[in-house]
């Protein structure tokens, strides 16, 4: 059973306001903040681009964790590595602790490559994101070089839908696939995270949150949610692990 980490996703936040959004889980305690970049092409909805990350960038110097939910991702990457790469050799970088930029693997027709370009910028993981419907087995080719795999827990492209509970099923999949590969990944869960399943969430590293985080668009409400909802998965990771002890 393995320690595991509550990432605020800012599509649920206010984006007037998002630096103080940001900030809020920031000083918090939050390590790691997930930018849902969509373009309106993969996925019905629009969301921000390069800009909005660099200058997040500017204000933060965490990693990001960046999915990006478009068409010909690779076309893009060096916007957004640019754009991340500026804080990545700040003080505020732990040993250990890297940006991530996740591409899906059902708009990669070239996925090998793909993931090779991410991984040739510094300070950066390869992701590749798989839908609801796509199976774990279409990695296992590429599976090697992944750094982390993302597992959408909903289809992609809006915020506050209910979990695709089949889907989590996958975790034990990717397992079942490190094993086979001598290979070990992050799994990332995205879509319809709450307080109220994260004992489903079994074996997963990184739980992406939006509306469970920015419930009511409120720096100071978004700051007490991820310290509570941090403090739960923690009590119910511990509790897991004391019954797989005995």
């Amino acid at each position: 059973m393995s320690q595991a980490r509550i990432v605020p996703s800012i599509l649920s936040s206010d984006f007037g306001n998002i630096r103080e959004e940001v900030k809020a889980v920031v000083d918090a305690g939050c390590r790691l903040v997930h930018l849902d970049v969509m373009d309106g092409n993969f996925v019905p909805a629009i969301t921000f681009g390069h800009a909005t990350v660099s200058m997040l960038r500017e204000s933060f110097d965490i990693p990001f964790d960046v999915h990006l939910m478009v068409r010909d991702p690779e076309a893009k990457l060096d916007l957004f590595a640019n754009a991340l790469g500026s804080g990545s050799d700040s003080p505020g970088f732990r040993d250990g602790e890297d940006n991530i930029i996740t591409v899906h693997q059902e708009v990669c027709p070239h996925l090998h490559r793909t993931i090779e370009k991410i991984r040739t910028y510094p300070h950066m993981k390869a992701g590749v994101a798989l839908n609801p419907g796509t199976p774990v087995s279409s990695l296992e080719a590429v599976f090697k070089d992944i750094d982390m795999v993302l597992l959408m827990t909903v289809d992609p492209g809006a915020g506050g839908q209910p979990i695709i509970e089949d889907a989590l099923d996958k975790i034990s999949q990717v397992r079942e696939l490190e094993e086979k590969k001598d290979h070990k990944v992050l799994i990332e869960l995205d879509g319809g995270i709450k307080p109220g399943n994260l004992d489903k969430t079994r074996d997963a590293d990184l739980l992406v949150m939006g509306s469970a985080v920015y419930s009511d668009k409120n720096p100071e409400t978004a700051a007490a949610n991820f310290i509570k909802v941090q403090k739960k998965l923690d009590q119910i990771r511990l509790a897991l692990l004391g019954k797989c002890v005995r």
